[in-house]
């Protein structure tokens, strides 16, 4: 994660000390379908998440979750991504976004995808600047009816990281 100086702004793993901040910009970002203080310390927490966040000056000014599934481990999912109200169009969220995919790629996820509110024209925008495109939806998803649009980037890999994952053909057919 990327590093600054006291009052600059930097993305950093989630820990157990930003509860109290997650929450507050969870109230803040959503009106409904909101993660529970609880909900987020279990997810820093579990193996199958990753939460970052960037901070400037002490304070969290948006976060990202991101979850992987064992049996899928090329499939990443940003589950919930929120920049607070008033920090919004400074470019916080396209550091997150940026940020959630290095933590994909460091675990080997090939795809990162997402739902969004079919009504929030806002984020779809910005995730499709970031590289995402639409792949379908999913009709009632949030909690007050609301339909989500599905979408999906692939993520790029660098030669070297291409490379090291090659296993040779006579170790993928069991051969010793």
């Amino acid at each position: 994660m990327k590093r600054g100086r006291a009052g600059a702004s930097r993305i950093r793993v989630g820990h157990a000390g930003d509860l109290a901040s997650l929450e507050a910009l969870e109230r803040a970002s959503f009106a409904g379908d909101r993660l529970s203080r609880r909900s987020f310390r279990s997810l820093l927490a579990a193996p199958s998440a990753a939460l970052i966040v960037e901070e400037t000056a002490g304070r969290v000014r948006g976060y990202a979750l991101l979850l992987f599934r064992r049996r899928a481990p090329e499939h990443a999912r940003l589950y919930s991504f929120a920049v607070a109200p008033g920090e919004r169009g400074k470019g916080i969220a396209q550091s997150l976004l940026a940020g959630a995919e290095r933590v994909a790629l460091s675990r080997d996820a090939s795809l990162l995808a997402l739902e969004v509110r079919r009504d929030n024209k806002p984020a779809q925008a910005l995730y499709a600047k970031a590289g995402f495109r639409a792949t379908g939806s999913r009709a009632d998803y949030y909690e007050d009816g609301m339909a989500a649009v599905v979408m999906e980037k692939r993520l790029g890999r660098t030669d070297a990281s291409r490379t090291r994952r090659r296993v040779p053909a006579a170790k993928r057919m069991g051969d010793r």
